[in-house]
């Protein structure tokens, strides 16, 4: 939490709450919500989804909407834009949109508003963006729709909006498609697109939550330049609270539905006025108070090769490109894992962490390098001994709702990999499926239950346990709290130490989150480009980082400060 307030220490706190930042006293402001209550149509009735919401936008500023998943962040976005789902509805109070009530406009007519007035940044632009068309056609298909001008005039300003979202070579990029394009040079073009028109209002929903934490700040620092450029105002939707004490003028913090608590981000953040505020902020991993993990790290102090439960060594993984040409995405990696520790892989997307991570589960055969997990020589595995080594490593991966069969129910799914080892019957497997539901924290009744009927901390709990069924030693954690709100994040970690505890468990950690790493993780190997650049104790290495990539890491972390940034510091001023 400490970091976060850091994030914002310079930023005055004498403003009433409510009250925007830059508001302009006589000039609307740009966005004017009041009592706004959206619900949506059900079998059963009209189920409220936002009640009783009401808030202000002024020209220039931005505001972030925090609150965890269901709490009604981006149905009131979706609702502000015109784009609820098909059984949702605005069941009463305004949109205003510097003056004008839109909210009962119907969807032609907030066609004339999407784009030109309002732009919107979606969270995920794997899915944003059309894959049979190019990038310059997507982008020129907002253009066409607000009738710009001529095809020739479509073309330069589709030119122009890439070179200024700081893509390289826009003719090149505008006749490639979505597939050629990294994660945060397509999250690039969906930011040209929302400023194509040069609109009062942008709504970013979750814009960075899929990105590295460097491709994070990136996008954020091209985002704040665009917006100082045009004095677009910004609606910032983020569960990432360090984003928002990092980026916003003001937060307005949601629960269940119903804006709990607004003000200025400064005073929001040192003084919370409500429980659920200070929750979210507690549960926020820190880099200012890491966490302390004494028994593990004497485990480290006093390891031996012999406590040593993984051992990589000089890693090599190619694949194959046609042509007899190859990739190299992971390059003569080694490293160790002292049993019951926790070691982090993190680095940008691309590094090979996800890579070395499935090699030493034995998911796919290494070019070169040997892998032994708990004394198996997994590069040497195949056939009935790889089955058998199920029962020593699992993985649990990075989304459980598509790595859960929606058909099965969560005994069935929990109980799957019983069925690949004979001499468990069924009541027994009853009997081992109900402990490691119970072993999660998760109540017996979800037993009966399918993936769609739980919560996302919940699904998360269910692929834990089903990864727990075979009573492995070691477990392989791809991103697995990335995609949770702060709150469930936390009360993951606490499970997973609590369970590490118990066990004995072994977990070779995934992540792009540093401050989630130094907070449940004993050592860290920093991976670039397919090498480890940096390894060592997570202390020592996010502490006196000796590699000027993972120095690069800590620095573009919302609200860290530290050695690294005394330094980025330096290097500005000269």
């Amino acid at each position: 939490m400490s970091s976060i307030i850091t994030a914002v220490r310079d930023r005055p706190a004498d403003l009433p709450l409510g009250v925007p930042a830059t508001s302009t006293g006589s000039a609307p402001p740009v966005l004017a919500v009041r009592d706004l209550a959206v619900g949506y149509r059900t079998r059963g009735g009209v189920a409220p989804a936002v009640q009783g919401v009401s808030f202000d936008v002024a020209a220039g500023e931005v505001v972030a909407v925090v609150g965890e998943s269901g709490s009604g962040k981006t149905t009131t976005a979706q609702a502000v834009i015109g784009l609820l789902a098909g059984n949702g509805h605005i069941e009463s109070g305004s949109v205003e949109v510097s003056g004008t009530d839109i909210s009962g406009w119907g969807a032609r007519r907030l066609e004339s508003v999407r784009g030109a007035r309002i732009g919107l940044i979606p969270q995920d632009p794997n899915n944003s963006l059309n894959p049979v068309k190019t990038i310059g056609a997507n982008l020129a298909e907002v253009l066409q729709i607000h009738r710009y001008g001529s095809k020739a005039a479509i073309r330069a300003r589709v030119l122009e909006l890439l070179y200024r979202v700081g893509l390289p070579e826009p003719e090149a990029c505008a006749r490639q498609y979505p597939h050629e394009l990294s994660g945060g040079m397509k999250q690039r073009v969906l930011i040209a697109g929302a400023v194509a028109l040069e609109p009062e209002l942008i709504i970013a929903d979750e814009p960075t939550s899929a990105l590295d934490v460097t491709v994070q700040r990136r996008i954020l620092d091209l985002l704040a330049d665009l917006q100082r450029e045009l004095g677009t105002a910004v609606l910032l939707i983020t569960h990432d609270l360090a984003v928002a004490a990092d980026r916003a003028d003001r937060i307005l913090v949601m629960k269940d539905g119903r804006l709990v608590e607004q003000g200025p981000t400064a005073r929001l953040l040192a003084a919370p006025a409500t429980d659920y505020t200070r929750t979210l902020l507690g549960d926020a991993p820190s880099f200012a108070a890491p966490a302390a993990r004494t028994a593990t790290r004497e485990l480290v102090e006093r390891a031996t090769p012999a406590d040593h439960a993984v051992v990589v060594d000089r890693l090599v993984q190619d694949f194959p490109t046609g042509r007899r040409r190859s990739f190299r995405a992971v390059d003569d990696v080694s490293f160790t894992v002292v049993r019951g520790t926790t070691h982090a892989l993190v680095g940008e997307s691309g590094s090979g962490k996800t890579t070395t991570a499935r090699t030493v589960v034995g998911l796919q055969h290494p070019s070169a390098g040997r892998i032994t997990v708990e004394g198996h020589d997994v590069t040497a595995l195949g056939g009935a001994a790889l089955r058998r080594f199920r029962r020593v490593a699992q993985l649990v991966y990075q989304n459980p709702f598509s790595s859960l069969d929606p058909r099965q129910s969560v005994a069935e799914i929990v109980g799957e990999p019983l069925l690949n080892f004979a001499g468990t019957d069924r009541a027994r497997r009853r009997e081992v499926v109900a402990e490691a539901i119970d072993r999660v924290a998760l109540p017996a009744d979800v037993a009966g239950r399918r993936p769609a009927e739980l919560s996302g901390g919940q699904r998360q709990r269910v692929a834990i346990a089903r990864a727990l069924v075979l009573q492995p030693r070691v477990l392989v954690l791809d991103e697995a709290v990335s995609a949770l709100d702060v709150t469930v994040q936390a009360q993951i970690l606490a499970l997973l130490e609590q369970l590490q505890q118990d066990l004995g468990l072994t977990y070779l950690f995934i992540s792009h989150d540093l401050a989630v790493v130094q907070q449940i993780c004993d050592t860290v190997s920093v991976m670039q480009a397919g090498r480890i650049v940096e390894q060592g104790t997570t202390a020592r290495v996010f502490g006196s980082p000796t590699h000027e990539y993972t120095a690069a890491l800590l620095d573009a972390i919302p609200g860290h400060t530290g050695t690294t940034h005394d330094h980025h510091d330096k290097e500005s001023a000269r």
